[in-house]
């Protein structure tokens, strides 16, 4: 039987009825790994061996009698995270013989879940592209158009998934990093709210593992059902034993809602700073229509809603002071010299990418207090609304570029240039404010490049958006892969058909 394509939770429920083994799930995974992924590429470091040892550990332990919550389950993992005695690299060429000493901390949550691990997937350099592509490891194709890009930072795992290698893997978001892949290959990923997933051992090389508190950023899980992302952010959120856990326990609050008629939502498909590409809107407005059907209250407009432009603004600004923190001084200086020959007039993003490259300590301070302000603006939203619907990028997965020039790239949307950055307006939304986000599926373009859209919930409500992401699942279709295996989920029961 193929099994490939299956979700954790029904090959779960195959191994506790004993049809199937983990070492069956491993070997069948590793066959397609290695008939497809030579055009793919998107495993990057194979940990064949240690995989099908850690199955056979697994299915003696399921004849103990024990029962973890992916026992057996094979699963990859984004080549940030650290493996003991695997390459950590980030893409980057000094750092291609690296190999870390212990674990990231989510690589161990993983395992004492009883996840089986296939391989690492692969990465831009430093982590800092929109798309998967480096020196060392090349670059991953995406399953449904080669000649196209699978998205960045976590292309590797959301092409895993996409083509079948694994159930479940696991990523990390700066800049949609979770959410553009999931989009761009028609999978499912949620961005958690910052802070609930520690990400100890998600860390450039050679950098210590220490238990820090990113400022933007986060660890999450991707998969190929709603379902299975809940699963896997179950095994994955909670505080870090080293830090916060010794004081606090983690308890999410339930779903607002159970049914699709109780939620109200907000739905955007324009944004001021950027066109939305005809083929996400239409996805966009398949996801309104399918909640409307489904009996919930739908709105397009609300006076709560933060001031787009300047949340896109004050990302941008953000974003791009973390990335050249550690640019050498000469560099520091001349962008120095650049920022300050820019017009006080000059209000687009390219200026706040520049300026925030050169953001003070004293700048950085306002720039939180302002971000602050966006955050109560949330609250107040989410007083009287349950979710935010809207892209996740202005366009379907687009072609290769490997300018290395990245400022000079260019994104066409539906026959307009724009620069190629300016793309990253939706990922801020969520991200500025540590808003909880999933992409899911939604639907196809004309070419036939997988659509999604992100559901941006509460903060700390996590499991609001990913129930409506269940539910509009069940209504619209999810995961479809590119070898014509739908997956459509009906309650607890995953039904396959071809």
């Amino acid at each position: 039987m193929e099994w490939n394509y299956q979700s954790a939770e029904e090959l779960a429920a195959a191994l506790c009825a004993g049809d199937v083994t983990s070492v069956e799930l491993t070997d069948q995974a590793i066959a397609r790994i290695e008939r497809d992924d030579k055009v793919i590429n998107a495993i990057c470091v194979r940990t064949f061996g240690r995989a099908r040892a850690a199955a056979q550990r697994a299915d003696q332990a399921r004849d103990r009698g024990e029962d973890r919550p992916l026992l057996g389950i094979p699963v990859t993992v984004k080549e940030c995270y650290n493996i003991a005695g695997l390459p950590t690299t980030w893409g980057m060429p000094m750092h291609r013989n690296y190999m870390p000493a212990e674990d990231a901390l989510q690589v161990s949550r993983l395992e004492a879940a009883g996840a089986v691990v296939l391989g690492k997937t692969n990465v831009p350099l430093g982590l800092q592209d929109i798309q998967s592509f480096n020196e060392i490891y090349g670059t991953t194709n995406n399953p449904w158009d080669h000649s196209r890009t699978s998205g960045g930072s976590s292309g590797g795992s959301a092409a895993a998934l996409a083509a079948g290698f694994g159930a479940l893997s696991i990523g990390s978001d700066l800049a949609s990093s979770l959410r553009t892949p999931a989009h761009f290959c028609g999978i499912y990923a949620h961005k958690p709210t910052v802070g609930l997933v520690p990400p100890r051992g998600m860390v450039p090389p050679p950098a210590p593992a220490l238990p820090v508190d990113l400022d933007l950023a986060v660890a999450g899980p991707m998969a190929r059902t709603a379902r299975d992302l809940a699963l896997l952010l179950d095994v994955m959120a909670g505080p870090d034993p080293l830090t916060h856990g010794i004081a606090y326990d983690l308890t999410l609050p339930p779903a607002r809602h159970q049914r699709l008629a109780d939620f109200r939502v907000l739905v955007l498909d324009a944004h001021p700073l950027i066109a939305t590409g005809s083929a996400v809107r239409a996805g966009v407005n398949r996801v309104a229509d399918a909640l409307v059907d489904g009996g919930a209250r739908v709105e397009r407009h609300s006076h709560l809603l933060p001031d787009l432009t300047e949340a896109a603004t004050l990302y941008t600004q953000m974003l791009f002071s973390s990335s050249a923190a550690r640019f050498p001084v000469e560099s520091y200086e001349q962008l120095r010299t650049r920022a300050a020959g820019l017009s006080p007039d000059d209000q687009s993003l390219d200026a706040a990418r520049l300026r925030g490259m050169v953001l003070s300590h004293l700048d950085w301070i306002e720039a939180t207090n302002r971000r602050e302000l966006h955050r109560h603006g949330w609250r107040q939203l989410f007083a009287e609304f349950d979710a935010v619907v809207c892209p996740i990028t202005p366009t379907p997965a687009f072609p290769h570029d490997h300018n290395p020039q990245l400022l000079e790239r260019r994104i066409d949307i539906d026959g307009a240039e724009y620069p190629y950055f300016d793309q990253l307006v939706w990922a801020g939304l969520a991200t500025l404010s540590g808003l909880p986000a999933t992409a899911i599926p939604a639907g196809r373009s004309p070419a036939g490049l997988p659509v999604g859209v992100q559901l941006i919930g509460p903060m700390f409500e996590d499991r609001t958006p990913l129930r409506l992401a269940e539910l509009l699942e069940q209504r619209i279709g999810g995961f479809q892969s590119p070898d014509g295996w739908p997956l459509r989920q009906e309650g607890c029961k995953i039904q396959l058909t071809s």
